[in-house]
């Protein structure tokens, strides 16, 4: 039973490997955090996208032209990210001039708290979840 059990397991990986990459987790309780980061997640970029999209049309530019503005740039970040052995915040520090555009804005989101928010967020799709998996667990 052994054998079949991590051979059963090796194929489940390869077939999941096909279709993507994986997080391997140990607990079944960790799926609330892989639904609150990962599950959810391409809302969350979805909702980012949406407010790139929104400040580049109020800067004057056509809904056509602001939106490949913001999916072309996320792209090319995303893309870089995947291919960089480099932290996200080392990344992010080498895009950022010293007193230039980028720095303004990564002040003006500091200011707001936005990475705080999104953190808050997330935590708050986890407790959900939860909730759900005690909700259907009752059954």
């Amino acid at each position: 039973s052994d054998g079949f059990h991590a051979n059963g397991w090796s194929l489940i990986r390869k077939i999941l490997k096909a279709v993507g990459s994986t997080v391997w987790i140990s607990e079944v309780a960790q799926m609330e955090n892989v639904t609150a980061v990962s599950g959810s997640g391409p809302a969350y970029v979805f909702y980012f996208l949406e407010a790139m999209e929104a400040a580049a049309r109020n800067l004057g530019f056509d809904p056509r032209s602001a939106r490949q503005l913001t999916v072309e740039t996320f792209l090319g970040a995303a893309r870089l990210a995947e291919q960089s052995s480099e932290s996200l915040s080392t990344l992010r520090e080498r895009v950022t001039s010293k007193g230039g555009t980028t720095e303004a804005a990564l002040l003006s989101f500091n200011a707001h708290g936005i990475a705080a928010a999104i953190e808050h967020g997330i935590v708050a799709a986890e407790a959900r979840g939860r909730e759900l998996g005690d909700i259907l667990g009752k059954d």
